[in-house]
């Protein structure tokens, strides 16, 4: 059995203008896809009037929120105390949110309950992944 985790946030969009818009987000983990966390934003919070998420490793979720971590479209830091920035970059520019830490850690937290750290290959549907991967059944 397959119980996906979803949670509400509040993300702060960081600007060149002094004060930050709050939008609506969610963090998605799915343990059948047991190594990565979605977060989506609404139709409303984005310029192109249409839901945008994004799609990364747990493990960089992790690693974030305690050092600088990601290389690619990606990237997770601390942010003071309590706040943490996740940068999404793309061809059209980058979006950076401040999202509080202690929402992070307790998605995080529920995630690791249900797949811990180092368990994650039990969740794989290896299957199917090979049937999407060649394009259909054999």
């Amino acid at each position: 059995m397959s119980t996906v985790i979803q949670q509400s946030v509040q993300a702060r969009m960081v600007a060149s203008a002094p004060r930050m818009e709050t939008l609506p987000a969610t963090l998605r983990y799915d343990p059948s896809d047991p190594f990565t966390v979605r977060m989506a934003f609404p139709a409303p919070a984005t310029l192109e009037g249409t839901e945008v998420a994004w799609e990364f490793s747990r493990e960089l979720l992790a690693a974030g929120m305690d050092t600088s971590a990601g290389v690619g479209d990606v990237r997770i830091r601390p942010f003071g105390y309590d706040r943490t920035v996740l940068e999404f970059h793309a061809v059209e520019g980058v979006a950076m949110v401040h999202v509080r830490t202690s929402e992070l850690r307790l998605f995080l937290e529920r995630s690791l309950e249900r797949v811990p750290t180092g368990d994650e290959h039990r969740f794989l549907d290896l299957d199917r992944g090979l049937t999407a991967l060649l394009g259909g059944p054999c």
